[in-house]
């Protein structure tokens, strides 16, 4: 993992975020607990947990804990690649785990906004 500074701090995961979801999650992949295209040949790819973004850091998306979720290695691959088409798919069961898991949940609020002004209209 590449270290916070200041520039990147508010999308990376810090320590404290990441054990928050870590304990949130149970710390398993939340797509290996449905059983989702677990057709990988490399075992090893299952064992290796990382915490994944919702939105992804390049669209702005925040290090906090509403916008991370714990993913085995494979499909934290399968859903930052998105070359099996399955990217859609794998983005809704996201969302529909973050809404289970994060009452107060809003796709907005995952966005770093340097102004954040009111919408209007």
């Amino acid at each position: 993992m590449k270290h916070r500074t200041k520039s990147n701090g508010k999308y990376q995961f810090d320590r404290k975020t990441r054990e928050q979801v870590w304990e949130r999650d149970g710390g398993e992949c939340i797509f290996c607990r449905l059983g989702y295209h677990m057709e990988c040949q490399d075992q090893m790819l299952y064992g290796i947990k990382d915490i994944m973004h919702y939105i992804p850091k390049s669209k702005g998306g925040l290090g906090i804990p509403q916008n991370g979720a714990v993913g085995c290695r494979y499909h934290h691959g399968l859903l930052d690649n998105g070359s099996r088409g399955l990217r859609g798919e794998m983005l809704e069961l996201f969302r529909e785990h973050l809404e289970s898991r994060c009452p107060d949940w809003d796709a907005d609020a995952l966005v770093y906004r340097k102004w954040n002004f009111p919408k209007i209209g």
